[in-house]
């Protein structure tokens, strides 16, 4: 029997919401789940990762050296929880995990696998290449472990049922030096986040400006929806580069998803291709995002967009 180990992420003592889809792809390998979570007091996120149906365990490593998640010193205490028997490692396709998982892998000799979308097994899985456009399977040597980064867009968060019990773990590794937190520069944000948004409006470079922006906060507002754009909104210096949807960017799954003056372009596709309803506007009637679209509206977005938000 498969013995999982899924690596949580958490901040400002809540769990992040990729980790209830990283165990689903864990209940999909079958076994025994257990979630690590490292920090300084990782009490309260510890207790919402025992309510998610399918774990049997959660560890907490507190000590003061993991007050900041950083991957030099998450790795090797990784590393010696492996040693315990997992014969799984799980980590979240978010910028945390895609950090962490490859020097966990190095240290273990093992080849990680990047955006596990399905499972089929315990050693095999699909993933997407070439921007999306083709899915690969693969077949993983099952050891020393299976080292995996989870697609999240790909998977449905388990329920909140379970009752597992939680326990504090001791790692007896050596901490790297050579790397040292600094500081931490966040941007606050009231409207919800990006890549768990079960809504969110996307602008493009059709905008012309980050003050013609306003039209798109103005209607995501409105519905209650997360902010995103394109590479060429972004690197046309109209939003900051953390709103970027696509390839290189966010990869999302929304619900709703509305793309205002995007042509869709095959990298902006790769990242909302699991969204569930895609709505298009553009003044373009043959731009590529129409054919992927659910919903599209022709027309002129300074136009369109607001009477939309007016409407509501």
């Amino acid at each position: 029997m498969s013995k999982i180990l899924v690596i949580g992420e958490h901040a400002d003592g809540k769990l992040n919401g990729g980790v209830a889809k990283v165990v689903a792809a864990a209940k999909a390998i079958g076994g025994e789940i257990s979630v690590a979570l490292f920090g300084a007091h990782v009490g309260g996120a510890a207790e919402q990762a025992a309510k998610l149906d399918g774990v049997t365990k959660v560890l907490k490593i507190e000590r003061a050296e993991n007050a900041h998640p950083l991957a030099a010193t998450f790795a090797p205490q990784v590393v010696e929880l492996a040693k315990g028997g997992y014969t799984h490692l799980l980590f979240p396709g978010t910028t945390f995990g895609k950090d962490l998982a490859p020097r966990v892998a190095a240290k273990l000799g093992a080849q990680q696998i990047s955006d596990v979308m399905a499972v089929h097994g315990p050693t095999s899985f699909d993933r997407p290449i070439y921007a999306g456009n083709a899915i690969q399977t693969i077949e993983a040597p099952a050891a020393p472990a299976v080292v995996a980064t989870v697609r999240l867009a790909s998977f449905t968060a388990v329920a909140a049922t379970g009752s597992a019990a939680i326990e504090a773990t001791t790692v007896n590794a050596t901490l790297p030096t050579h790397t040292r937190f600094v500081k931490l520069e966040a941007q606050k944000n009231e409207r919800p986040d990006l890549q768990s948004a079960s809504r969110v409006v996307s602008g493009g470079r059709a905008l012309g400006s980050s003050e013609n922006f306003s039209v798109i906060y103005k209607f995501a507002d409105k519905i209650g929806a997360a902010v995103g754009a394109s590479r060429a909104a972004v690197d046309s210096g109209y939003v900051p580069n953390d709103m970027q949807v696509g390839q290189t960017g966010k990869i999302i799954a929304p619900e709703l998803y509305f793309a205002i003056g995007i042509s869709g372009a095959i990298q902006h596709l790769a990242g909302i291709k699991d969204a569930r309803t895609i709505v298009a506007i553009n003044k373009d009637p043959e731009a590529p995002i129409f054919e992927v679209a659910d919903f599209g509206l022709v027309g002129d977005l300074f136009q369109v967009v607001p009477e939309l938000t007016g409407k509501l």
